[in-house]
């Protein structure tokens, strides 16, 4: 309980400071003796209430684009993160074990391409609605899936789709608790989950949000976005080779 409330702690300072808090408490939770599918439904409950004070904060710069509100996104991302909790349930644990590498191989990918690409995206002039509303729909089911790395595939299709980065980061992070938040729902109906463990990485979570709010403008951000990526990379190559 101990060394999942650290990694609960550590989770929620690197979520302050860069994201990518679910390649900390994955790992923690399938060292401790939980199947990948319950390491999954547990870590995204216990990291929930982090990850809505940070939507919470930043509510009132969010907004919708492309002829969607914000509304209309929310919506979205609450029903995607409901069907990807859902297939989340109805799929076997050896199958998901088997997913799982492929699954944080790509998040790592796409964490690593969000935190260094050189360039800035270019918005795409008149992104039709029905495309931004279809791209939020699968990074809605993905993330209420799996999760990992879907900040910045919200991130990358609102900017796009022509939103600014900081209007665009505050509705990220809106979207994301609420596909998280049905996700939590469904989850918390299964008997799989391991309450000790969301438990104490909640607390964790909690202290190291506010650490993190704290050591925000005292710590180089790529530094911490570097260790995440090596995270990641090390975690991918272990869930290959185990």
């Amino acid at each position: 309980m101990i060394l999942i409330a650290a990694s609960g702690l550590f989770a929620g300072v690197q979520n302050a400071l860069a994201g990518g808090g679910s390649f900390i408490t994955f790992p923690t939770l399938l060292l401790a003796g939980l199947d990948p599918v319950a390491a999954s439904m547990t870590s995204t409950i216990a990291m929930f209430p982090t990850q809505a004070a940070s939507a919470v904060g930043g509510r009132k710069l969010a907004g919708g684009i492309s002829g969607l509100t914000f509304r209309q996104l929310f919506i979205i991302s609450l029903v995607g993160g409901i069907a990807g909790a859902l297939l989340l349930l109805v799929t076997p644990s050896t199958f998901f074990a088997r997913l799982v590498p492929w699954l944080v191989l790509f998040a790592t990918s796409v964490f690593t391409w969000g935190s260094f690409r050189s360039q800035p995206l270019h918005a795409v002039e008149g992104m039709p609605r029905w495309m931004l509303a279809t791209i939020q729909s699968c990074i809605a089911v993905y993330g209420g899936y799996f999760g990992g790395g879907n900040g910045f595939l919200m991130l990358a299709a609102l900017t796009l789709a022509g939103q600014q980065i900081r209007m665009a980061t505050s509705t990220k992070n809106a979207l994301a608790m609420a596909m998280n938040a049905s996700a939590t729902l469904v989850f918390a109906l299964s008997d799989r989950i391991s309450w000790p463990a969301a438990l104490a990485l909640t607390i964790g979570g909690v202290a190291g949000g506010f650490c993190g709010a704290w050591l925000m403008h005292r710590l180089p951000e790529r530094a911490m976005r570097i260790f995440v990526v090596c995270v990641g990379l090390a975690l991918t190559v272990w869930m290959f080779i185990r």
